[in-house]
């Protein structure tokens, strides 16, 4: 099968495919040499790879495996691919179905380490290939057919093998019995020859190719038991008696299919989040012309300085400033904000933002890599592939079970052999079928990535899967103070006035004057009076702003009822007068007039309003809290005390910070660390498990295990009470898949288990592996009670 290029169809589909200069061309017009040869163009490689700055000439790509079912899978195709020259790392994710691959541009060519793929018997995709899910669906809708074939064809043949099951000696006629036989015989061969196939192909790949997968063991046993049933068929005197496992035969193959489907719709649900995200751009867009026109142009075209046209409904390509219109963008999946925002001329718009209301022109400032949506998808990404320990070990066992199982089978059918071949046979079937590991290979990562998904529909990105194992243990969060308990921006604390004025008038003149300028303090004066409700009618004139100090103008109501007085707002050196009862250390603005000091505004970080509530659920949970900043120490205390924290300490330098993490790390406790990802990489690193915090947190690259894109702190807490029902749920599945296997495996070894029974049993391990895990991935609240 042909490798399709980014973006694009799969060559085996009745739509063109598109060149890279745009023209169509007809699907059997490209060999799979020409199409894979596309892909050895640089430019196609940021499509589904970026480069690695600590590596120079090395790209990382993200690609999806089509044709996988399990772990051994898994193994085979990372040793493929690491058996081309110029590959330097591969991890392949058998519950996530992507591949991750670190190549060396100049020793290597994508084209050749897909070929790989291809000649291992699976297909590589890019990871944003736009017709992914629709190849999805129709694998999905072929595992029904074949499921609703077999379910069938299962259904006649027990209504033929039930006479047999209820007739006393002498009822049936050996003539109708054949007869019966037959017609179940012919019933079956649409069950093997349709249902069966993807088995039977799997392991003829898995045979040619001299390795084991966990369909081979399964293909054997329909196999075998439709070789003995069809020996008792056309020879019921022969070596394997007249006995006939067609009933059988069609009941395990029908578990096993709807298995297979259920899991194949769970896990497309459980990688619903990582795909929307990353699907989230446009194939094109409109771009202006310098005739005035537009034109529409692939997104990858587009660059920086570029002015284009996105329509209502439509995701925003690139990062950039709005130049015409005004509308209400989602950017629910990137920032954690469920409610639409307003933007209008002048305001940022950032690329997988989706245009809500009104048609909008816009300046490009940041394409492709450059953008924070690249940022994110890149480190989604990175977590879909990453495996957990558990997982590695896992994948590890997985071939060497195999193999065992090959062996247990050929035990088992030795012993048995030497007093009843017949059932011999039957009870390797039911050996080969039992003991398929797919429950263990998914127990890890189908809970894992469920989770994540769950995660990043709350704006938390998970940057590695291995930090729910680390987080579950955790029992001790140090908070860093400013841009992570505290917003950026200040608020008005409190408001000292001369006598004879209020607070209210005060403010009030101060809004007014402060509307002039940009400072920060300046924007918290408008915004409190704004809130309030004490904007008051002043005109202003000869308004001067002097740079570092404040600002002075001549200031009179509307109605002209008071005199024009000068006023002045900023520094006390620039008012004149500082008044005795302020606090000097305090961070103020003053506002004088003619006749000298009217009032001081006190002014405090903005504490965000979940801080509080957050730190009680911490402590609730049993665990420690401490607050570390670089800040004085009586604002760091002030913080902690406002938020609930007992123990904080101020004037700490990034080494501060990393020494108390490490001598509570010798103490025996396991630290998570919350910063705001820009001054904290030692701590970030150092720690057991690291949140970074704030809007910039994927542009600056942290050293995080978490990366927290929203405003939410109770996100803090959402993800350790989620790792703790991921560890559970992770615990419960191992279990299950190993009381399972401890309990069948003697159960079918002494043929009391018949193979009917011993796919419904494979089928519904799996089944449950995997609604077990689903249950993390629910857009409910993540329950908070400890």
């Amino acid at each position: 099968m042909p490798i399709p290029i980014p973006s694009f169809p799969a060559f085996d589909e009745p739509r063109p495919v598109l060149s890279k200069d745009g023209s169509g061309t007809a699907p059997h017009e490209q060999s799979p040499v020409e199409a894979l040869a596309l892909l050895d163009d640089e430019q196609e490689w940021t499509a589904f790879s970026r480069p690695l700055a600590q590596q120079a000439g090395c790209w990382e790509s993200n690609v999806l495996i089509e044709g996988m079912h399990c772990a051994a899978c898994a193994l085979t195709i990372e040793d493929a691919i690491k058996g081309v020259p110029g590959v330097r790392d591969v991890e392949v994710s058998s519950g996530s179905h992507r591949a991750k691959v670190v190549w060396q541009s100049q020793a290597v060519a994508p084209s050749l380490w897909m070929q790989a793929v291809h000649d291992a018997g699976y297909r590589a995709l890019p990871a944003n290939d736009a017709f992914a899910r629709e190849r999805r669906l129709a694998e999905s809708r072929k595992a029904l057919w074949r499921m609703m074939v077999a379910g069938l064809c299962m259904m006649q043949v027990m209504m033929y093998a039930y006479p047999a099951y209820v007739a006393q000696p002498g009822d049936l006629s050996s003539e109708m019995e054949q007869l019966l036989r037959w017609a179940s015989w012919v019933l079956s061969l649409p069950v093997i020859f349709f249902s069966c196939g993807p088995f039977f192909s799997s392991a003829w790949r898995d045979v040619l190719h001299r390795r084991v997968s966990m369909d081979l063991p399964v293909a054997l046993g329909m196999l075998i038991t439709f070789l003995v049933s069809s020996a008792g068929t056309f020879d019921p005197k022969g070596i394997f008696g007249h006995e006939v496992f067609f009933d059988s035969l069609t009941m395990f193959v029908f578990f096993l299919l709807a298995g297979r489907w259920l899991e194949l719709r769970l896990r497309d649900r459980t990688a619903g989040a990582l795909e929307t995200l990353m699907n989230r751009l446009p194939n094109s867009v409109l771009r202006l012309k310098s005739d005035g026109n537009f034109e529409r142009v692939p997104v990858r075209r587009l660059q920086v300085g570029d002015v284009i046209r996105v329509l209502p409904g439509e995701a925003f390509p690139a990062d950039g400033v709005l130049l015409q219109g005004h509308t209400s963008v989602d950017e629910a999946l990137l920032t954690g904000e469920s409610r639409p925002l307003t933007r209008q001329v002048g305001d940022d718009v950032i690329s997988g933002s989706h245009n809500l209301s009104a048609m909008v022109q816009m300046r490009v400032d940041r394409v492709g890599a450059e953008t924070r949506f690249a940022q994110i998808v890149n480190l989604m990404e990175g977590a879909s592939t990453s495996k957990p320990s558990l997982a590695r070990l896992a994948d590890t066992i997985a071939k060497p079970f195999l193999i065992a199982v090959l062996v247990a089978a050929g035990l088992a059918c030795a012993y048995w052999w030497q007093t009843d071949p017949e059932r011999a046979l039957m009870v390797a079937v039911s050996v080969l079928i039992v003991t398929c590991p797919c429950a263990l290979s998914l127990a890890t990562p189908a809970a894992m990535l469920s989770a994540a998904g769950a995660l990043a529909r709350r704006a938390v990105l998970v940057r590695r899967l291995d930090a729910f194992e680390s987080l579950a243990g955790v029992d001790t969060v140090m908070f860093d103070k400013t841009g992570t308990l505290t917003r950026d921006a200040m608020v008005v604390n409190q408001i000292h006035v001369r006598a004879g004025t209020t607070s209210h008038q005060a403010l009030s003149l101060a809004a007014a004057l402060a509307q002039y300028s940009l400072h920060p303090l300046s924007r918290a004066l408008v915004i409190a009076a704004s809130s309030s409700k004490v904007a008051g009618r002043w005109q202003l004139d000869q308004v001067t702003e002097q740079a570092g100090q404040g600002i002075s103008a001549k200031v009179g109501t509307v109605d002209a009822v008071q005199p024009r007085l000068s006023v002045r707002l900023g520094s006390a050196s620039f008012c004149g007068v500082v008044p005795a009862n302020a606090n000097a250390n305090a961070l103020q603005v003053h506002l004088s007039d003619d006749a000298g000091w009217l009032a001081s505004f006190e002014f405090q970080e903005d504490i965000r309003p979940d801080a509080l509530e957050t730190v009680a659920a911490l402590q609730r949970a049993g665990i420690r809290v401490h607050l570390l900043s670089g800040d004085a120490s009586e604002a760091a205390h002030r913080v902690a005390y406002k938020v609930g924290i007992t123990e904080a300490r101020g004037n700490c330098s990034p080494q501060d910070k990393l020494d108390f993490l490490r001598a509570a790390q010798e103490q025996g406790h396991k630290v998570a660390v919350v910063g705001d990802g820009l001054n904290d990489g030692p701590v970030l690193a150092g720690a057991h498990v690291s949140f970074a915090f704030g809007q910039a947190v994927p542009l600056a690259q942290a050293q995080a295990d978490f990366l927290v894109s929203g405003g939410r702190l109770m996100n803090v807490v959402d993800a350790l009470l989620l790792s703790r029902r991921t560890l559970t749920i992770v615990r419960q599945n191992l279990s299950w898949a190993a009381i399972y296997n401890a309990v069948c495996v003697p159960l079918a070894v002494f043929g009391l288990l018949p193979a009917w029974l011993a796919g419904l049993g494979m089928a519904s391990s799996s089944l449950l592996v995997v609604l077990n895990a689903l249950r993390l991935s629910k857009d409910a609240r993540i329950e908070r009670k400890i």
